[in-house]
Formats: structure tokens, C-alpha cells, sequence
């Protein structure tokens, strides 16, 4: 929520919201990329939409080519979920004190 607030929250970059997700992959690599020959194995394999934190213009055309929809989630707001699932289940074992900074911040999840 807080990153759509912003501006920063998750975008639809190739594909639409009418069109069929197929399977969905979640690709978190942070600053990294790995070759982009793997989009046609992921649409060989069923795969119809990727969700990431970034994307390569390189990447942005093999997975237009395969019919593949992009969503990008941003780095910041995946990272800030991420860490906050983590210390989700960190504090029920253990107390901590969490600073938020640079562009972190501390949501708890419901149980």
C-alpha cells in the first residue's frame, strides 16, 4: 500500500489485466539478471506471467517475443515485504528493535 501511495508500487509493464497469467513465477534477484534466453523455456513450461523487482530492456523484448506478462513489483517495496515476513517470523521466537531507514519500513501482518 505504502509504495502505490508513492507511486512505487507494482506495474503491469507487458501484458494486460484482461489477459490470462498462465503460471505465475516470481523472479526476486535483486540487481541482477540471468540470461535471457530463459523466457522461451518459461513459456515452453507454461509460464505466463513473471513477477520481479526489475527488468532489462533485453529481458523486456525476449519476454514480449514469448507472450510472457511482466509485472514489475519495484526493489524497494519487494525488499520492505520480504524483510517484513521475515521479521514476522522472528518475533514470535525472538524481541527485536527495528530501525527503519533507507526506505524500509516495519509492517506487521495479521495472524
Amino acid at each position: 500500500k505504502e509504495s502505490s501511495k508513492n507511486n512505487a508500487g507494482p506495474k503491469v509493464i507487458i501484458g494486460r489485466k484482461e489477459r490470462s497469467a498462465g503460471r505465475v513465477f516470481v523472479d526476486m534477484t535483486g540487481g541482477t539478471e540471468g540470461s535471457e534466453k530463459i523466457f522461451e523455456k518459461l513459456s515452453t513450461a507454461g509460464v505466463g506471467t513473471i513477477v520481479g523487482m526489475h527488468i532489462s530492456e533485453k529481458h523486456y523484448k525476449e519476454a514480449e517475443k514469448h507472450h510472457i506478462n511482466i509485472i514489475v513489483a519495484g526493489h524497494m517495496a519487494s525488499d520492505t515485504l520480504g524483510l517484513n515476513l521475515l521479521l514476522d517470523e522472528i518475533e514470535k521466537k525472538e524481541r527485536l528493535k527495528i530501525i527503519p531507514c533507507s526506505g524500509f519500513r516495519r509492517y506487521r501482518h495479521k495472524k
